[in-house]
């Protein structure tokens, strides 16, 4: 397919947004605070053990274990303390900013193949749930 050549239209354009992407100062500092993260043990060490602890407590659930108190409040205290750290919250902050700029490029590009032209305001608005039918792309309202 000629749209996926290194030399098409498109893929330089995709290249593009990638450059003014990563030249914009907010994603530099989002990215900072990420290497930041990576390079301080204490605070990687904290979130992957509450990471983990929460995976491990989901999967009880989801067996339809009973969950005990002590271990939900273990949990919170770890989960409070990991966010009081300024390194691990900035990098929870900063992951979650970088995923919905994901999500965000990935709605448009999606929605801009679907309806063959780029979104409108009102498109994306009632993709995202102000439209009829709760936005699920069912058409007219006849849901």
């Amino acid at each position: 397919m000629k749209l996926l050549e290194d030399d098409s239209a498109v893929m330089s354009k995709a290249r593009d947004l990638c450059e003014t992407i990563t030249e914009d100062a907010e994603y530099r500092d989002l990215l900072a605070k990420v290497e930041t993260f990576l390079g301080d043990d204490e605070a990687r060490n904290s979130y992957q053990a509450v990471h983990q602890q929460g995976q491990e407590l989901n999967q009880k659930q989801q067996a339809g274990l009973q969950l005990a108190e002590s271990e939900i409040a273990e949990f919170e205290s770890a989960r409070s303390r990991l966010l009081e750290n300024p390194v691990a919250s900035d990098f929870l902050k900063a992951q979650q900013s970088l995923e919905t700029l994901q999500s965000s490029v990935n709605r448009l590009v999606g929605m801009t193949l679907e309806l063959g032209r780029v979104p409108t305001a009102e498109d994306i608005a009632q993709a995202s749930g102000g439209g009829c039918c709760g936005g699920s792309g069912g058409g007219g309202c006849g849901c």
